[in-house]
């Protein structure tokens, strides 16, 4: 094979790749590179924000007791800017729906001219055949009948350690946490945010989704298994114009 030709397989390959839209070409450069890369890792801001009007209480340095503690000597809760919090996520949802419906139509019109200032009698003329008592006589009869059903289940149950992001001025906790397990070439990617109040966390600075406000969880997953998984570009475009 020639050098022109390769030349128009490589335009060829990637004028099809641009059409088939970015993912294609992050695919087709990441042949031969190995397995997915891991995300870098997040550091969060150096300063915390602090509750205005607040008054600071000293630490006492040669007393065992500190202000705000839960314990006599130290508390491991997080409440600082760059803290660990482990969060527990139990996910058991389950939902059933069904309905059904039947809808029947039937219209029926009709139209006669047997009296129109004497011009009744020129409609036969006008109309070759017409019979003006009976001009329009039209029936349709419509029905449909239509059955649905859901029945979902997800449980979900994990342990993720997340770091404390921000401290809002109320003093709950932002937080964040993001961990990747790469598998071969399979790399799983579990995310979690969210906004909680310190004192929901436990003792052993833990806290539960339930009790999580704006939470934010994803959990996926890049490589070669989940690209078999998805159907091609071509599929879904089929998919979303075909009338039927």
């Amino acid at each position: 094979m020639t050098r022109a030709y390769w030349k128009q397989f490589a335009s060829f390959a990637v004028l099809s790749a641009l059409l088939c839209g970015c993912s294609a070409v992050d695919r087709i450069n990441g042949i031969g590179a190995g397995p997915p890369a891991f995300a870098p890792i997040a550091k969060p801001e150096a300063k915390a924000v602090t509750v205005p009007g607040t008054p600071s209480q000293p630490q006492l340095s040669n007393s065992l007791w500190q202000p705000n503690a839960h314990s006599f000597f130290h508390d491991p809760r997080a409440s600082r800017v760059g803290d660990v919090i482990t969060v527990d996520v139990t996910i058991a949802d389950s939902g059933q729906i069904s309905n059904a419906t039947t809808t029947g139509r039937t219209n029926s019109e009709a139209a006669n001219l047997t009296n129109f200032f004497g011009l009744e009698s020129q409609i036969p003329h006008l109309l070759q055949g017409a019979d003006p008592t009976n001009l329009v006589n039209m029936g349709s009869t419509g029905a449909q009948t239509g059955t649905g059903s859901v029945n979902r289940a997800e449980q979900i149950n994990l342990t993720l350690a997340a770091l404390v992001t921000q401290v809002m001025p109320n003093g709950n906790l932002v937080i964040n946490g993001h961990q990747q397990v790469r598998v071969n070439s399979e790399l799983r990617d579990l995310q979690i945010s969210g906004v909680v109040r310190t004192e929901d966390i436990t003792s052993d600075n833990t806290v539960n989704l339930a009790q999580i406000a704006e939470a934010r969880i994803a959990y996926g997953g890049q490589g070669q298994i989940t690209n078999m998984q998805e159907p091609r570009l071509g599929e879904q475009l089929f998919d979303i114009l075909m009338p039927f």
